[in-house]
């Protein structure tokens, strides 16, 4: 691969579906499994700085594209359509400019005369009074931008805005793609398809949802000292109750049994359940908290499984590995 060819490595992924927020986070995840480097472009949007990915898979930046998008088709049958550049906002920019299934490459070297003929709305942040300013002085394509001297543009637009929109103009971005901040709380939930009397329908419920939550807080490698089960009824009423956990964790076991105890003393086996929620909170990181030692060797060999269980669903999907409670 040549050095030119490395530089290409900020790729941007339209989405081409309505994801739930669950959905979305695990497709993060699911890319994380390429390179750590994965941004959240909510609500239907990612992007990935593929140096280290690259290097690794010994791959073309093309190549790698197709890799991303081969597991989000045969994992979440997503479409979507690519944009590759050296830095995020041309890779952005070309994904806008990708039809469904397609990619588009901003060569090395040469963004100055992609961006040339495009409109000065396609730059980001760029909005309508901006853009309307440019427009009644004849300014219409990002290429005007450039040609026109600083201090003409700053009379227009100010100088902050006209030195960022010159920067911009030139396919300047130094922004890394940086991991988004933990959320305060993580939330599952679930809508029965309809009214549920079942004991045994709500055990799995909870255990798919407690699953869920764990999955979550080691993918963000944190770990929840609270849970909330929140129990919807079929005429609209709820029961909600909490259990704080004697240590903080991540460990799916350890959540699920907080939770279905939660689930039984609620007493439910007449009751027609329609939604259950959890929610995770106390999060901190995992690397802070601590953790009781335990003389039980099946302690030890349940979290390694549980830790190569993660790598699969990172590398195969969600569903490559599952309780057996929960398999169809």
């Amino acid at each position: 691969m040549t050095t030119r060819q490395r530089h290409i490595a900020h790729l941007h992924l339209h989405l081409h579906a309505a994801l739930r927020e669950d959905q979305y986070a695990d497709i993060i995840e699911l890319m994380s499994g390429i390179t750590p480097h994965v941004q959240a472009v909510p609500p239907d949007a990612v992007q990935l700085d593929l140096t280290s990915a690259l290097r690794y898979f010994d791959l073309s930046p093309y190549d790698v594209v197709q890799l991303a998008r081969m597991r989000l088709k045969l994992f979440y049958d997503i479409d979507s359509s690519a944009g590759l550049a050296n830095n995020r906002m041309l890779a952005a920019m070309a994904a806008d400019a990708s039809a469904p299934g397609d990619t588009t490459l901003v060569p090395d070297g040469q963004a100055a005369a992609w961006l040339y003929p495009r409109p000065v709305t396609a730059l980001p942040g760029i909005g309508r009074a901006t853009a309307d300013t440019l427009n009644r002085y004849g300014l219409h394509a990002i290429g005007q931008i450039v040609e026109i001297p600083p201090a003409t543009l700053q009379r227009l637009l100010g100088a902050g805005t006209a030195r960022l929109l010159a920067e911009r103009a030139r396919g300047h971005d130094p922004r890394p793609v940086t991991r988004s901040e933990p959320a305060a709380q993580l939330l599952a939930d679930l809508v029965l398809e309809r009214d549920c009397l079942d004991p045994a329908q709500h055990h799995r419920a909870v255990l798919g949802l407690a699953e869920r939550i764990g999955q979550r807080l080691r993918g963000e490698n944190q770990v929840a000292g609270r849970l909330t089960l929140t129990v919807r009824y079929a005429d609209s009423s709820s029961t909600t109750r909490t259990r704080t956990l004697s240590d903080p964790t991540s460990h799916s076991p350890a959540l699920a049994t907080a939770v279905l105890g939660l689930l039984t003393a609620l007493g439910l086996q007449r009751a027609r359940v329609r939604a259950f929620a959890i929610r995770a909170d106390g999060l901190m990181p995992a690397g802070s908290a601590y953790h009781q030692l335990s003389l039980d060797p099946g302690d030890a060999r349940a979290r390694a499984a549980e830790a190569a269980a993660d790598r699969a669903r990172r590398r195969f999907g969600s569903k490559a590995v599952r309780p057996a409670a929960l398999a169809d």
